[in-house]
C-alpha cells in the first residue's frame, strides 16, 4: 500500500471523501501519516510483502494500524474515544475507497476493530509493545471463510489465506 500512489489514483469524489474527512480534524493528518508509514514499516520488515494478501500477515498490519493512528491522534487530542472514533473513520473509508471483495473487506473491518479495542485497553500501559501483541494475537488468528464466521470470533484476528 503506497499511500501516495493510492491517493493519486483515487477517482475525483473520491478523493474529495477524503478530504472532506481529514478537514473535519486537520490536526490528526500527520499523526495518521506518520502512523500509516510506521505500520507498513514493521509489516515490511517482519512479512516483505506477504501482508498484502488476505493472510495472518494482514489481520496483523490491520490491527497493527487501527492502534498506532488511535495511539499517535491521542497524542494530540488526549482523548480515546475522539482517537479510536478518527481511526474508525479513516480506516473505514480507507476499506470503501479499496477494491476488495465483500469477505476481505469484512475481514479488514474485524480486524481494524480488533486493533481499536486494543488500543482502548492498553494504552496506559507504558511500554506496551503493540507490535509484539498483534504478532502473538496473528498466531492465534482463525481462518475464515464466510462473513457470518467472522461473529464468532470477537476477540480474534481473522484470515482468510493460509500463507504465513
Amino acid at each position: 500500500m503506497a499511500i501516495w500512489a493510492r491517493i493519486k489514483n483515487l477517482e475525483p469524489a473520491e478523493f474529495y471523501q477524503l478530504f472532506q474527512v481529514f478537514v473535519s480534524r486537520p490536526l490528526f493528518l500527520v499523526p495518521t501519516y506518520r502512523a500509516t508509514r510506521e505500520t507498513l514499516t514493521i509489516a515490511d520488515k517482519l512479512f516483505g510483502r506477504d501482508h498484502h494478501q488476505d493472510n495472518r500477515t494482514n489481520a496483523f498490519r490491520h490491527a497493527l494500524w487501527n492502534f498506532k493512528i488511535s495511539e499517535a491522534c491521542f497524542s494530540v487530542c488526549n482523548s480515546v474515544e475522539k482517537s479510536v472514533q478518527w481511526s474508525k473513520k479513516i480506516t473505514d473509508l480507507h476499506e470503501k475507497l479499496s477494491p476488495n471483495e465483500t469477505l476481505s473487506r469484512e475481514m479488514d473491518l474485524h480486524n481494524n476493530w480488533i486493533g481499536r479495542v486494543a488500543f482502548e485497553k492498553f494504552y496506559v500501559e507504558a511500554g506496551f509493545d503493540s507490535s509484539a501483541f498483534f504478532q502473538q494475537q496473528m498466531q492465534e488468528a482463525i481462518k475464515i471463510s464466510s462473513i457470518e464466521e467472522i461473529k464468532n470470533y470477537p476477540e480474534h484476528q481473522v484470515y482468510i489465506e493460509n500463507r504465513t
